[in-house]
């Protein structure tokens, strides 16, 4: 029995063989690992940029992380301009009220050297005037008594 279970199976062998049965299984099977093999090699390569891809998504979200930080920077900067703006009012106009102070008190001694220009002036004028008094008075002096000692003589 197992001879004739042998025969058989030759039999149908032989004639899968001779229809092509088994060689368009041998194909497809054929055909079949090369999808897989492709398949693998896709995976292979996919697993080689999953690193790279991997890198480019960590280095977006950090930009992206960059930029609301520069966006809240830009919003914190914009807040405490607009909080000190009254600040700085107010600031100006206390710089605008000690220049003006200032001013004033440059006016005032401005004027108070003037004054004491004119002062010192009119002193020195004085003092010239009386110099030339007293030369004139000692010149006079000297003319007369030098008359007087001609007329003595």
């Amino acid at each position: 029995m197992k001879k004739l279970l042998e025969f058989g199976r030759k039999a149908m062998f032989y004639v899968r063989v001779l229809s092509g049965y088994e060689e368009r299984r041998i194909r497809a099977y054929r055909l079949q690992m090369q999808k897989h093999l492709q398949q693998a090699e896709e995976r292979k390569a996919a697993m080689r940029k999953v690193p790279e891809q991997i890198i480019l998504s960590e280095v977006r979200r950090m930009v992206e992380e960059m930029q609301a930080l520069n966006k809240k920077l830009e919003e914190t900067e914009t807040a405490i301009e607009d909080y000190f703006k009254p600040i700085d009012k107010e600031a100006q106009i206390i710089m605008k009220m000690q220049l003006e102070g200032e001013e004033k008190t440059m006016k005032e001694m401005m004027k108070a050297m003037q004054t004491q220009a004119l002062l010192e002036k009119a002193e020195e004028e004085r003092l010239a005037k009386v110099k030339n008094a007293e030369a004139n008075q000692q010149n006079q002096e000297k003319a007369s008594a030098s008359t007087t000692q001609g007329e003595v003589r």
